[in-house]
C-alpha cells in the first residue's frame, strides 16, 4: 500500500532538503520510543522511513514518480466519485448483468449458468470491470455460482429484476365511466 511521505511528516513534495531534516527532527524527537509522553515506536518507524527516503536524492526521485502516480489516481477517483455517469453507468452494468441471468435462468431452469467468458462477451464489459459488479451482486445474494462453476441468478435476483421491471414500467390507470 502507498504511504504519502510528504503527507506523513506535513510538507509539501517541493520541500528543499533542509526542511525535511527539520521537520524530521521534530517528529523524531516527537515519537521517539524514549519520549515517556508523546512516544510511539510505529509512528516512529514510518517517520524514519519517509525521512531515509526523501533524503536521498536518487530514492526520493524514484519516490516522486510513485507519489505522483498516486496523485494521479487520487484525482481520477475524485472526478469518478463527484460524477453522476459513473454510478448510473454502474447500475445500468448491474441491470443488464441481471436481466442476463434471468433470461438465461428463464430459457432453461436446468441448465442456468452463463461462464465467465460469455458474461464478458454478452455484457460487453472486459473482465475486470466486471468483477466489481459480480462481486457486488453475489453480496447482495441476486446471484451466485453454481455447482459447474457458472454464475446463475438467484430468486432474490429474480425478485430484485422484477422490482425493478415493474418500477420502469408505467402502469396506466383504467378511465371509468360513471
Amino acid at each position: 500500500m502507498f504511504v504519502d511521505y510528504y503527507e506523513l511528516l506535513e510538507i509539501s513534495p517541493n520541500a528543499n532538503s533542509e526542511t525535511i531534516e527539520r521537520v524530521f527532527r521534530y517528529f523524531a524527537m516527537r515519537y521517539h520510543p524514549d519520549n515517556q509522553d508523546t512516544g510511539d515506536e510505529s509512528r516512529f518507524s514510518e517517520i524514519l522511513e519517509a525521512h531515509n527516503v526523501l533524503k536521498d536524492p536518487v530514492k526520493r526521485a524514484r519516490y516522486d514518480i510513485q507519489h505522483k502516480d498516486h496523485l494521479n489516481l487520487r484525482t481520477e477517483l475524485i472526478g469518478d466519485a463527484s460524477s453522476n455517469t459513473t454510478i448510473e453507468r454502474d447500475v445500468a452494468i448491474q441491470a443488464k448483468l441481471l436481466s442476463l441471468l434471468y433470461v438465461k435462468r428463464r430459457q432453461d431452469v436446468n441448465n442456468p449458468g452463463i461462464g465467465d467468458t460469455e458474461i464478458e462477451r454478452l455484457s460487453g464489459c472486459p473482465r475486470e470491470h466486471l468483477e466489481f459488479h459480480l462481486w457486488y451482486l453475489k453480496a447482495k445474494g441476486w446471484i451466485g455460482r453454481i455447482e459447474n462453476g457458472t454464475f446463475a441468478i438467484t430468486v432474490e435476483g429474480i425478485d430484485r429484476a422484477n422490482s425493478e421491471h415493474r418500477r420502469d414500467t408505467p402502469t396506466r390507470l383504467l378511465d371509468h365511466a360513471g
